[in-house]
């Protein structure tokens, strides 16, 4: 079995990005509009392994030069991936696999002013079963490291957000409970697994909101909040065992099991 190397996260004292992407850094710097270009993601944190690739955020104001991307491959345009993902690139770079994102400033900064509220929207985004809840842009710019430039982020977690996030999560888990159980009578397996899939998640993410804990992704979801066991007791083993699953599971969700 292949195991993974976990590397330290990249520094604000010591930035570990390789020539290509200081490279490309600079290159994005000097495109018209690019205020700050950052090494994000897992590698910000501290989560890589020998599989990650990097996560380079690349923070505009107005509009872009996308001209430094679009010599080194396809690039889609901001706003081609909603108003949240917005946009970007997957770039192969020197055998260096980038993601990169592109970040409107003036989005960055409207969610960021909201979460400071307490106030959030949750947008339904591929590849993710729970939604991206608008304040995960304060997430990224909170955990960045800044190789280009200067981006204010937030100093701390909001106040207003730690009980409204909860509140306005845990009242989707029940949604999804409900709908989880009225498919759990029809015997209709698998959109009972969609819906509990997205009421545990629902529950891990009002869980952070209560301890104070940025959200980036779900990849990391469960184990940040000390849900991880829930990856091996998840799934039934017979079809007639949906009822009384999804009850356990809303039990437990409601206990903090």
């Amino acid at each position: 079995m292949r195991t993974s190397a976990v590397t330290p996260p990249v520094t604000a004292e010591s930035q570990r990005a390789p020539a290509a992407v200081e490279k490309l850094a600079d290159e994005l710097m000097a495109s018209d509009g690019v205020e700050a270009v950052v090494v994000g993601g897992s590698r910000a944190i501290g989560r890589t392994t020998d599989r990650s690739d990097w996560d380079i955020g690349v923070y505009y104001r107005a509009e872009i030069d996308l001209s430094a991307l679009r010599r080194r491959g396809e690039v889609h345009a901001p706003g081609s991936w909603g108003r949240l993902m917005n946009g970007g690139a997957w770039l192969e770079v020197e055998g260096l696999a980038l993601d990169v994102l592109l970040r409107d400033l003036d989005a960055v900064e409207h969610w960021t002013t909201e979460a400071g509220a307490g106030r959030f929207a949750i947008d339904g985004l591929p590849g993710y079963v729970a939604g991206i809840p608008t304040y995960s842009l304060a997430a990224e710019a909170s955990v960045a490291v800044v190789l280009r430039g200067d981006l204010q982020r937030p100093k701390e977690f909001p106040d207003a957000l730690v009980d409204a996030g909860a509140t306005k999560w845990r009242l989707n888990r029940d949604f999804s409970l409900y709908h989880a159980s009225m498919h759990a009578r029809r015997g209709n397996a698998v959109p009972v697994a969609g819906q509990l899939a997205r009421a545990v998640l629902e529950e891990a993410h009002a869980r952070a909101c209560a301890s104070r804990r940025w959200v980036l992704n779900e990849k990391h979801l469960l184990d940040a909040v000390e849900m991880s066991a829930w990856t091996a007791s998840f799934f039934p083993l017979r079809p007639q065992d949906l009822p009384e699953w999804v009850a356990d599971t809303g039990e437990r969700l409601a206990s903090g099991r």
